[in-house]
């Protein structure tokens, strides 16, 4: 196998270092001004610590702040993030399994709908979803962030490509010889073979549920179900009046990050299973 030119890899080397540093030095930000308070944030460098430092002082005043209303909020982004991507991965499977192997009429046209849905913004619906939910009686409730949150488009589309290139038909033939039937064969063999592309699903839709700001600023009024990222929003909105606002906020902040880092650690293996498949003919 030739290696490439010696100037396309230091290119590359390059390249990948300065995208590195872009996406590690804000997390080390966060690290760093974890640990100052209020008047470090502002009076000291950045990106380096102050004399004296109390991480995890500082980070039990943010659990334990307005009768630890934090933790609140996390557990909200838990709930609604976690509920949310296991629904919306579920329902993408089998809307997936079902367009890549059940021929029926105008099941390209339903696809196709479902890649239109791909490309509107979430933004575009939140309006005609808290109009929907308040005529239901559901605005400013949990529903109304977990029920928008089970449906993923791009889910849908990610399923359907990768069922039809990973469960083959001979195989769903022989298993209803055998006398399956067709849910059996969907939990048994299809939701086993998909794994990769549920893992995936399931990933995006989280950090996708976990980063929303939009849709829980439009339902919610209650902060009591704030998610993290709203409620953090609420915290620097009176920062100006308390000062000490702005440290919690950044140490919320750093705990925000934590799951999705924890996630990505966790089920990056699946993703390294999936990327072989079907690259060797048998």
């Amino acid at each position: 196998m030739t290696r490439p030119p010696l100037r396309h890899r230091i290119i590359t080397n390059a390249l990948l270092a300065v995208a590195a540093l872009y996406f590690l030095v804000p997390v080390y930000w966060l690290v760093v001004s974890a640990t100052k308070n209020s008047a470090d944030l502002f009076g000291t460098f950045g990106l380096w610590f102050s004399r004296h430092p109390h991480p995890l002082r500082y980070l039990a005043e943010v659990l334990t702040h307005d009768h630890g209303v934090y933790a609140r909020w996390f557990a909200n982004s838990l709930l609604y993030a976690g509920i949310g991507a296991v629904c919306a991965t579920l329902l993408s499977a089998a809307a997936g399994y079902a367009l890549a192997k059940f021929p029926f009429r105008g099941r390209e046209t339903i696809f196709n709908v479902v890649l239109a849905g791909v490309l509107i913004p979430g933004t575009a619906l939140a309006l005609p979803l808290y109009f929907l939910f308040s005529a239901m009686g559901l605005a400013n409730t949990y529903w109304a962030v977990l029920v928008p949150s089970t449906v993923s488009p791009f889910g849908v589309y990610l399923c359907r490509i990768y069922a039809a290139a990973a469960v083959p038909d001979a195989l769903l033939e022989a298993a209803r010889i055998d006398g399956a039937g067709e849910a059996r064969i969907f939990g048994g063999l299809g939701l086993r073979l998909m794994t990769p592309a549920l893992v995936t699903v399931f990933l995006f839709q989280f950090v996708h549920i976990w980063n929303n700001y939009f849709l829980p600023l439009v339902m919610l009024s209650d902060s009591d179900l704030y998610p993290v990222q709203l409620g953090l929003t609420s915290w620097t909105g009176y920062a100006d009046r308390q000062p000490v606002l702005y440290q919690y906020t950044v140490g919320g902040a750093l705990l925000s990050v934590l799951p999705l880092m924890v996630l990505m650690t966790v089920l990056q293996r699946y993703w390294r299973t999936g990327l072989t498949e079907g690259s060797v003919k048998s």
